[in-house]
């Protein structure tokens, strides 16, 4: 049972990278389908440009997750490299929202028309927002002395000890 949980890393990265290939060709396949063959009229020089600019993060972050994520073999069944964990927190679950957003503009655009890139601008949105609140969330972390030296803020249980007295060793 030697590297199990690097095995299941593995296997689970595997997993993951296969549906999202599969799920990433569907829906550019039915977007250029759709587009190409049912909507002729309104597959244009913008409508091209349009798909490339903002299907293009998509397909970047895809790659990357390829890179970083597929699991390395030296042989088969001899596990070299597990690769990163795709359900990370943070930036990649930040990637998998652009790649999963970016999968329904392109359906809405596939069946509307242009207009609905317009949709896309929630992440860009949702970006600024989160830094937003990110970085309002760490200002409010700190507070600053007399000094003007910021300090950990304390928690209400703590600042309730600290009124009472703090804490104190009883012996008996």
């Amino acid at each position: 049972m030697a590297q199990k949980a690097a095995k299941t890393l593995a296997a689970r990265n595997t997993t993951i990278l296969n549906r999202t290939a599969l799920l990433t060709a569907l829906f550019h396949g039915l977007f250029w389908f759709l587009r190409a063959l049912l909507f002729r009229s309104s597959f244009t020089r913008k409508s091209i440009i349009l798909y490339i600019l903002l299907s293009a993060p998509q397909l970047v972050i895809n790659w990357q997750f390829e890179r970083n994520g597929r699991p390395l073999y030296a042989r088969p069944g001899d596990l070299k490299k597990s690769g990163d964990d795709l359900e990370a927190k943070g930036l990649t679950e930040y990637m998998w929202d652009v790649t999963y957003w970016t999968y329904g503009c392109l359906a809405l655009v596939a069946l509307l028309g242009d207009w609905a890139w317009w949709f896309w601008l929630v992440i860009p949105i949702y970006s600024v927002w989160s830094l937003y609140t990110t970085f309002m969330g760490a200002r409010q972390g700190f507070t600053q002395d007399a000094a003007g030296v910021p300090q950990p803020a304390t928690s209400k249980r703590q600042a309730k000890l600290e009124k009472r007295g703090g804490q104190q060793v009883r012996y008996r």
